[in-house]
């Protein structure tokens, strides 16, 4: 973990102009992809076995990499981290609860449920750190409150969806918990005890597994939009409604963007921590919740992941935009000490 926090601190140039991340375009490519050319048949059931081999695959190396030793030393700045994780898995949902009084006149039902599935996914690591490091914030916490968020994740995330959508259609049953089980925390599990003896293979080819990792997301949207396209489920979805779907994940965003700063403040951590937690506590994960939402909605898995890929877009060019302000604001004395001298060791909060 000191390795990336000492290379995340080299003074790096900011970016000019707001992120296009290209990985969003590849997504939608493979959304044009599934709806020119969608699975059917036979060739539905290969790509449904398929992606349900890569979702296993992709959380138990998830598992592989996550190091327990220095998930443990992060619980040492633990206030942070409980709050970042109130964030995520609180203050999201609530909000997400109370968009119900917006169907149908804003949104449909089923739009509503991507966006309600929306709040219940893990906050992000890498954007986290990379805006956290950019702002010149506390970089060792983005770390380990990402992490934390990612493996809470993978429980608090199905019990979320079983308490606020079994009841609303949209897909969630018992079967539907036990899927997750075995496709998600099992594999995570087993990364986990074989870390002993894969970890340094998993660390040597990150790049290389990497582009697993993204491929298998590929692969898991591309079989849940088929399905979409076969059972004609965006007939229901017009212009308008996507429209207003935009409008309502803004206010979202600008809604949490200023309760994690302005409640860090209250709970009086210092910049290089509200930073932090601004950062981990308004995103959500696109890596997390789109095999998530595969296991959970099935054929409707379609419409459920919209909302969260247009809210990952989003909140990457906000937060790059905040990231460069952040950049330029005057440093109180301890923090300037700590970003102009030579890294010797993690200074500052603990975590």
């Amino acid at each position: 973990m000191w390795s990336t926090v000492k290379r995340l601190r080299r003074p790096s140039r900011l970016p000019s102009r707001l992120p296009i991340d290209p990985y969003i375009l590849l997504l939608l490519g493979t959304v044009g992809l599934a709806a020119l050319l969608p699975a059917r048949g036979t060739a539905a059931d290969v790509a449904s076995g398929a992606s349900t081999a890569a979702i296993a695959f992709l959380f138990f190396l998830y598992g592989a990499r996550l190091s327990t030793r220095e998930a443990l030393d992060g619980l040492k700045h633990w206030r942070l981290h409980v709050t970042v994780l109130a964030c995520t898995f609180v203050v999201f949902p609530v909000l997400g609860l109370a968009a119900r009084g917006l169907v149908p006149v804003v949104l449909t039902d089923p739009l509503y449920q991507g966006l309600l599935f929306l709040t219940l996914v893990p906050s992000t690591v890498q954007s986290s750190i990379a805006f956290t490091s950019i702002a010149r914030g506390n970089v060792p916490a983005a770390i380990c409150a990402g992490s934390f968020s990612s493996l809470a994740g993978i429980v608090v995330t199905p019990l979320l969806a079983a308490a606020v959508l079994g009841g609303t259609g949209g897909g969630f049953s018992a079967d539907s918990l036990v899927e997750i089980v075995l496709q998600l925390l099992v594999p995570f599990v087993a990364g986990q005890v074989l870390r002993r003896w894969i970890g340094g293979f998993v660390a040597r080819h990150k790049k290389v597994l990497g582009y697993v990792d993204r491929g298998s997301i590929l692969l898991v949207v591309y079989t849940a939009f088929s399905e979409g396209m076969v059972q004609g489920v965006w007939t229901r979805v017009g212009v308008g409604r996507l429209g207003a779907l935009v409008v309502v994940e803004a206010v979202l965003l600008a809604v949490m963007l200023a309760l994690t700063w302005y409640g860090a403040k209250a709970l009086r951590f210092g910049r290089a921590d509200r930073i932090a937690i601004q950062f981990a506590g308004s995103k959500k994960s696109l890596a997390s919740g789109l095999p998530m939402a595969s296991v959970l909605f099935g054929a409707h898995a379609s419409l459920a992941v919209l909302p969260l890929m247009l809210f990952h877009q989003m909140q990457l060019m906000v937060c790059a935009v905040i990231a460069k302000r952040r950049a330029r604001d005057p440093l109180p004395e301890p923090e300037r000490d700590q970003f102009t001298q030579p890294l010797t060791g993690i200074s500052g909060a603990d975590g």
